[in-house]
């Protein structure tokens, strides 16, 4: 499995970007205690900050990876959603 985090700096209010860093990250799989017994982090399964069963090395830190999900397709991040560091994970 492998982990990318992309990075974009700029404006986006504007929606003008200024510049976008890939970086591989590591990854690892660490389930919490919904993730282990088969239940969904909220009722319906959509919200701004649903954890994910998996972490990624970023900045000598282990952070775990966050999904923001209110229809068909969800975006990952870690941190702040306003940090804009996406994440893109590939089997």
């Amino acid at each position: 499995m492998e982990a990318y985090i992309n990075t974009y700096c700029g404006s986006i209010e504007n929606n003008t970007y200024n510049s976008s860093v890939t970086i591989a990250v590591n990854i690892k799989t660490k389930p919490l205690w919904h993730h282990d017994n088969g239940l969904q982090f909220t009722t319906t399964g959509y919200g701004s900050k649903i954890p994910t069963q998996y972490m990624v090395r970023f900045n000598d830190k282990w952070r775990r990876v966050y999904c923001c999900i209110f229809s068909n397709i969800g975006t990952l991040y870690i941190g702040k959603r306003s940090e804009n560091l996406i994440i893109r994970i590939y089997n």
